[in-house]
């Protein structure tokens, strides 16, 4: 009998939902909240009657029978450092997220709003693979200052998704392979999976590995420690030019690939610079993840929106192609792989995770 799920993955100012049969979508909603409407809050937490609501109100409108699910799903949140699987939302995963262990977010909802309906209807609530997964090596901690460990925080939910997704289509256990994952959005992460972990991975966030669309990366730390105590930024200022208003943000005022193509095949140098340094960039941290591997790596995963730009993806194959074979997943379809987290415990394949 096929099993029916509620998917709920909540973002700033939107809630995007997804009702599914199996892995069959029946419908998905993009519900977005105007800045007015999430000004009203103090909090992400107070955001949260609001938001179910929203999301009751759309199933109603569609005619659809909560009763009728046989679990909900949930985006995860800034947790406490987990190993990736579908986790039970309990009550103390549940009390992280309200809490906010290591941030607010608001994909801390997505298992909040997830325990809450499935509570009403008397089914199970899970989240999968957030971003705070941490498989680490020790050496993978150490950055060279005992109070600044390099931390886990990537697209998880993506990156063991298409890593799944590649061993089941070459019919092998994805613990027995050996991967390189790279996922290109507004924020870059390439990670080394490896016996079914991420043993080392670019922090996605603030301050590792390639710039993106929107963040810095890697930057030089002795000219960042100085324009920290410059006294012409505030705390906030510098941030948000490592996460938000970084990368191509800071070097063309956009952060869209397409629009960075486009200017760069109409003639703009800068933009033609800056998108031949990214894709140097990346091709660098694949290289890097190889060296983890040992040099043994069985494929390169290439995923993420900026994985439709076939020029990109071409120019990072003439680069690292000889690591090893490339397989593409372009986009993310972060629905699907909670979904798939779900089923893979409800039917048996994975063991359910106690957080």
């Amino acid at each position: 009998m096929a099993i029916k799920s509620l998917i709920i993955n909540p973002g700033s100012t939107s809630t995007k939902i997804g009702v599914f049969e199996d892995e069959n979508l029946l419908f998905e909603e993009t519900l977005r909240h105007s800045t007015e409407e999430i000004a009203q809050f103090g909090s992400i937490v107070e955001q949260k009657d609001f938001r179910r609501k929203i999301i009751m109100d759309l199933l109603v409108s569609k005619d659809f029978d909560i009763h009728s699910l046989d679990v909900v799903v949930g985006r995860g949140g800034m947790l406490k450092p987990i190993p990736g699987g579908t986790y039970a939302v309990t009550d103390a995963l549940l009390q992280d997220l309200k809490v906010g262990v290591q941030g607010q977010h608001a994909s801390n909802l997505g298992g909040i709003l997830a325990r809450e309906i499935a509570d009403s209807i008397g089914v199970p609530s899970y989240i999968v693979d957030p971003v705070v997964v941490d498989e680490l090596m020790p050496v993978s901690r150490l950055s060279g200052v005992p109070e600044l460990p390099r931390v886990s925080i990537f697209h998880a939910l993506n990156q063991k998704a298409v890593a799944k997704r590649y061993a089941k289509e070459i019919g092998k256990p994805y613990e027995s392979l050996r991967l390189i994952v790279v996922h290109m959005g507004g924020g870059v992460s390439v990670g080394a999976h490896i016996d079914g972990k991420v043993v080392d991975v670019f922090n996605a966030l603030d301050g590792d590995g390639a710039f993106s669309p929107e963040r810095a990366g890697a930057v030089p730390s002795g000219a960042l420690i100085r324009m920290c105590f410059s006294g012409k930024y505030t705390e906030k200022e510098v941030y948000s030019k490592i996460v938000g208003k970084g990368g191509f943000n800071a070097y063309l005022g956009t952060n869209d690939m397409r629009e960075v193509t486009k200017m760069a095949n109409e003639g703009n140098e800068d933009a033609r610079l800056a998108k031949a340094a990214f894709v140097h960039q990346v091709a660098k941290d694949i290289g890097s993840m190889a060296c983890v591997l040992k040099g043994k790596v069985d494929r390169i995963i290439v995923t993420g929106g900026i994985a439709y730009g076939g020029d990109v993806v071409d120019a990072l194959k003439e680069r690292a192609e000889w690591i090893a074979p490339f397989t593409v997943y372009p986009g993310e379809d972060e629905l699907l792989a909670l979904v798939q987290g779900a089923l893979r415990v409800l039917n048996g394949e994975e063991q359910v995770c106690e957080y």
